[in-house]
């Protein structure tokens, strides 16, 4: 009985200095340059209709169920989609919106494991047309927290959203 106190005691000791030394946030972005101008870039990121035709994980599962309520690239409006294992179950809402400039979604992950996390597009217009930064952050809260330990949130998405910046680049640019 003692050694197994014992050893709860450690695992419990492990798992606190984990938890303590871990990343309390998170942030992954990307950018691109797009030759359209910043007012039809704007408009196309606001619409999660649009969204799906570029994303990166439309094509990890083409038989990813989505459903769209309230009026398509406006606040309030949300997606939810259901897949396979690579994509999950979740919804994203459109929370904020600064005409030409930066627009704010809320990412609720429901399967494989809950979550909440901020997704973001901020846009300015450059010489060459108009930057677009793709950003992803949040919160690591007890016990996502050991796992980030372990886990690079950069490389882990940040491949994807590479390819849907190139995607979204090909697409709009047609």
């Amino acid at each position: 009985m003692k050694i197994l106190l014992y050893i709860i005691g450690v695992l419990a000791l492990i798992i606190g200095i984990l938890h303590f030394t871990a990343p309390k946030t998170y942030q992954v972005d990307r950018k691109i340059v797009v030759s359209k101008k910043i007012d039809t870039v704007f408009k196309s990121l606001c619409s999660l209709k649009e969204q799906q035709i570029w994303s990166p994980w439309s094509e990890k599962d083409p038989e990813m169920k989505i459903t769209y309520n309230g009026t398509d690239g406006s606040i309030g409006s949300y997606t939810h989609w259901t897949g396979n294992k690579d994509v999950g179950e979740g919804e994203q809402e459109i929370k904020k919106i600064e005409p030409n400039s930066y627009i704010e979604t809320e990412l609720r992950f429901l399967k494989p494991w809950k979550s909440t996390s901020t997704g973001f597009f901020e846009i300015k217009p450059v010489a060459e047309g108009t930057e677009v930064t793709w950003g992803f952050k949040g919160e690591n809260t007890f016990p996502s927290t050991i796992m980030m330990v372990f886990m690079d949130m950069d490389k882990a998405i940040g491949p994807d959203f590479e390819k849907g910046l190139s995607k979204f680049k090909t697409y709009i640019e047609k």
